[in-house]
């Protein structure tokens, strides 16, 4: 349904939008910035329309990937999702995506949303308890999460797939189904466990999700996606995971937690409760069973299982309001390969902002790829230099630019009294119910086609009626008033419709034209009888060199990632509770530069739980700051004057605290307590480990 009517007139609407929760385990990419940017463009649609439309996020905090990272850094969980958080919120910002509330999983709301949904599913009778075989790593000791477990797809024979789902023919399937799994954590492989888990009976649900799959709510090609995993046959979903575990308690379960992905999707409830009691407004009256409000979810195709299985029977039987859609986007590739740490494509959002490329350049080349499909959509690098330098240079900011200094020259910045081309202008304005269709409709495509067709126009009109030679010319002052008012008439227009994808430049254009901010049902007034201010340059072009110098950025990122090597399933059956390495050449071992140290000083490091802030000084190679997981072992003041060894050519690692330029040596075991390494008697700083 379009929210413009030909008419002008518009329906009030109330719509709740979220985007799929990023992770709080790594930095947001290009990649994940395709689902937000087009979740932005279709709310700021809607709010251009006055329509109430409310844009929900969250960080997903919670997992054994967040526990494990948190642990490598020596910092608790709570420490590395809040430095997530607000390095997430800076890229988001950075790229001008308009949330209305941006939460965390980690969040008393959660919890509590959470805990209720699941007593209310176990009172439907739709919680079961059975005990299960788990994939186990014999090397961490450590029941493995299905992201942490890589082997072939056991229904399409796929190579490199995760435990939970396959990539390639998007089959779900449980972790211990996996062919020839691998332990992502150590490379060993895993060993089968028993734990009793918590099941919800998924189904059960199958009467009700055969309906609501085929009620219009998803996109046809994701509902019939859901006609094969009817035909495969619904498994009952385990939604807990045994300690140690990053999340919430699950209710009357000791030791029992919380798999992230349920309460993951309560998350969106969770950052509204927050926003709703902020902002004075009734959380029922959006998310109860009888609400009225529209509530649509932009996820990636990757994630759909979840979203329009799991969450709409969560929802359901647990007396809450279902999602009136949810839509589905594919995945970004770059120069034609997918966007992976592991196959070498990985480009992060801060590093396209560290090279000062203008966001709106992405936003639009973006907008110009997604149809509102599960497509996979491409980011070429040298046609995003070539379409954004041709089409919002090239033709509409050249509109502006050719015509509005003679405003401000020859007519003290006043437009004319009215237009001398009606019926160019009247087609501009007859356009805005399709491009608005286009929006609606998360084509973005098409209502970019259509408003460059319009800009061609524009253009052309210029072109013909030379205003550079009317202005020359006493007689033709009248004429070149008017042209020039039929240009900027067009080109406000252009930036009405455009507004949704290039927010910044329409305020720049809005400042520049003296306007306030524009709205839908502006795109049927005329723009005449008004002072514009004096016209400044509204964007540059892309120069390539900086494309180049961002992709340089990313070399260490860009480089595949090699998996860890695997332990042979006989060495880890011999000793199950220790450590198995692999063995190495000497030539491998000659590479790592291991020198004495002196601790010259050691100091705690605030707001870290495990780490101290060492400065060592390594004679020729001078001084070293580094960070030791070893406050749990020594008082600084007692480590002051010793020697050490120190790994001196460890490539320098950028912390929240500072840079640690290498590591110290310690053991540890199964008995308790942390020992650093320490040489005999005259050793001095500097000396090589041999």
């Amino acid at each position: 349904m379009a929210a413009f009517a030909p008419s002008g007139l518009f329906m009030s609407r109330q719509i709740l939008v979220t985007s799929a929760l990023p992770y709080a385990n790594g930095s947001i990419h290009l990649g994940h910035l395709v689902e937000y940017i087009q979740t932005d463009i279709w709310v700021r649609f809607q709010k251009m329309c006055g329509h109430d439309c409310r844009y929900l996020c969250a960080d997903d905090t919670h997992g054994t990937a967040i526990m494990l990272r948190a642990e490598k850094e020596g910092i608790t969980p709570e420490t590395l999702i809040g430095r997530v958080w607000i390095d997430h919120t800076r890229d988001f910002a950075g790229f001008n995506i308009g949330f209305d509330h941006y939460y965390s999983t980690h969040s008393d709301e959660n919890r509590e949303l959470a805990s209720t949904i699941y007593l209310r599913l176990k009172e439907a009778g739709l919680i079961e308890i059975k005990t299960i075989a788990q994939l186990y790593d014999p090397v961490k000791n450590l029941f493995l999460p299905d992201r942490f477990i890589k082997g072939e797809c056991p229904k399409c024979g796929a190579l490199d797939q995760y435990g939970d789902n396959c990539e390639v023919c998007g089959a779900t399937y449980s972790p211990t189904e996996l062919k020839n799994p691998v332990s992502a954590v150590s490379g060993a492989t895993p060993v089968h466990k028993d734990s009793e888990h918590y099941f919800f009976k998924l189904g059960a649900c199958e009467a009700f999700l055969r309906e609501w799959t085929t009620s219009g709510a998803l996109q046809s090609e994701a509902a019939n996606k859901m006609q094969e995993w009817f035909a495969s046959g619904l498994n009952n979903w385990d939604i807990s995971r045994d300690a140690p575990y990053f999340g919430f308690e699950i209710p009357g379960a000791p030791g029992k937690y919380f798999y992230v992905w349920l309460d993951a999707p309560v998350g969106y409830m969770a950052s509204f409760a927050k926003y709703a009691a902020d902002n004075g407004l009734d959380f029922d009256a959006w998310w109860g069973a009888e609400s009225k409000t529209e509530l649509v979810h932009f996820i990636g195709k990757d994630i759909l299982y979840f979203h329009a299985l799991f969450w709409p029977a969560m929802l359901k039987f647990s007396g809450h309001r279902l999602p009136t859609a949810v839509y589905a986007h594919g995945f970004l590739t770059v120069n034609g390969q997918k966007m992976s740490k592991s196959r070498g494509t990985f480009i992060t959002a801060d590093s396209y902002l560290a090279q000062k490329l203008n966001p709106e350049w992405l936003r639009y080349y973006y907008a110009a790829k997604l149809n509102g499909s599960m497509e996979d959509i491409d980011l070429n690098l040298d046609d995003f230099v070539a379409r954004v330098n041709s089409d919002l240079v090239g033709k509409f900011i050249n509109i502006a630019s050719r015509t509005a200094g003679f405003i401000r020259k020859n007519f003290d910045g006043k437009l004319a009294d009215g237009v001398a081309n009606l019926e160019l202008i009247g087609d501009f304005q007859a356009a805005a119910g399709t491009i608005a269709a286009h929006y609606e409709a998360r084509d973005y495509a098409k209502a970019l086609r259509e408003i460059m067709a319009l800009a061609d126009r524009a253009n052309q009109y210029v072109a013909d009626e030379k205003p550079w030679e009317l202005a020359k010319k006493p007689e033709a002052i009248y004429r070149l008033h008017e042209v020039c008012t039929v240009a900027l008439n067009c080109f406000r227009l252009l930036t009405l419709y455009l507004k949704p994808v290039l927010p910044k430049l329409a305020e720049q254009v809005e400042a520049f034209l003296n306007i306030p901010p524009l709205a839908w049902e502006d795109s049927q007034s005329l723009f005449i009888r008004h002072r514009i201010n004096e016209y400044s340059h509204l964007m540059t072009r892309i120069d390539p060199k900086s494309i180049e110098a961002m992709v340089d950025a990313n070399k260490q990122n860009l480089e595949p990632t090699p998996a860890p090597a695997p332990v042979r399933h006989a060495e880890a059956q011999v000793n199950a509770t220790q450590p198995v390495a692999d063995t190495i050449s000497i030539d491998d071992f000659a590479k790592i530069d291991l020198r004495i140290a002196r601790i010259a000083e050691a100091s705690h490091v605030e707001g870290a739980d495990k780490l101290l802030r060492l400065t060592l000084d390594v004679g020729e190679l001078g001084t070293r700051q580094v960070f030791a997981g070893i406050k749990s072992a020594y008082a600084p003041e007692t480590l002051v004057g010793r020697l050490t060894v120190v790994v001196a050519n460890l490539a320098p690692r950028k912390m929240k605290f500072g840079m640690s330029e290498g590591m110290v040596l310690a053991a540890s075991g199964d008995a308790p307590g942390l020992f650093i390494l320490s040489p005999d008697s005259g050793a001095q700083p500097g000396m090589k480990v041999k």
